[in-house]
């Protein structure tokens, strides 16, 4: 039983989750790092490592990642004529695992009142990235920081209970986020400069310290 359990952590930190060390102990680490691949893989979400999931685990060992879609969507997206020098990151605040759309979070803060949803791209919990409001509009996701900012925001940064602060991040939402900072640096070089909302606001979002991250580490 061991060396199954051992085996299967082994298999999850191989493709960046984390389940604690491969010590062959099926503990919670690893019951909630299964969970955040079901999550990611649009599997049934019970934290068993059943057959579906060995199977997808597999299947993602033997096959390449498929590339960012980062690249692509920045490049239909209409180019901003204001200095850009910053990019913002933000969550959604929605609990770890639930999906959330573009079109509700865009409904949420039309209900505040604004025109559009605020941030410029979203990225979803399997790290497809969406379009929000378009580059060339100043957004609304950090107050006093707008104008020469564009901002990107992660579903989830909130634990399962709905209100404590976690940075819910799976791999593939990692992965993306650093691709789509990248194309967003490479397609406005005035980019000096990767924040998080925390940095300007008494807010947990994005639920961790981008200063620390890789993504603080790109330019």
């Amino acid at each position: 039983m061991n060396t199954t359990v051992q085996d299967l952590q082994r298999r999850l930190i191989a493709l960046g989750y984390n389940p604690g060390e491969a010590d062959g102990i099926a503990g919670p680490k690893t019951e909630r790092a299964v969970r955040v691949f079901q999550i990611a893989e649009g599997l049934t979400v019970d934290g068993v490592a059943g057959p579906t999931t060995l199977a997808r685990l597999r299947d993602k060992e033997t096959k390449p990642a498929a590339s960012g879609n980062a690249a692509a969507v920045v490049a239909r997206q209409p180019k901003a004529s204001r200095s850009i020098t910053e990019i913002i990151v933000h969550c959604t605040a929605t609990p770890e695992g639930r999906d959330v759309s573009v079109d509700t979070i865009r409904s949420w803060h039309l209900a505040n009142g604004w025109k559009d949803i605020g941030y410029h791209y979203v990225v979803m919990l399997d790290g497809a990235i969406e379009a929000g409001r378009p580059e060339p509009q100043v957004g609304s996701h950090v107050a006093g920081h707008n104008t020469g900012t564009l901002g990107i925001v992660y579903v989830g940064g909130v634990a399962a209970d709905g209100k404590t602060p976690m940075d819910t991040r799976t791999p593939a939402q990692r992965a993306a986020l650093l691709d789509l900072a990248r194309a967003l640096i490479a397609k406005y070089p005035t980019v000096r400069k990767v924040t998080g909302h925390n940095q300007y606001a008494a807010k947990a979002c994005p639920s961790f310290d981008v200063r620390q991250d890789d993504l603080g580490r790109l330019v």
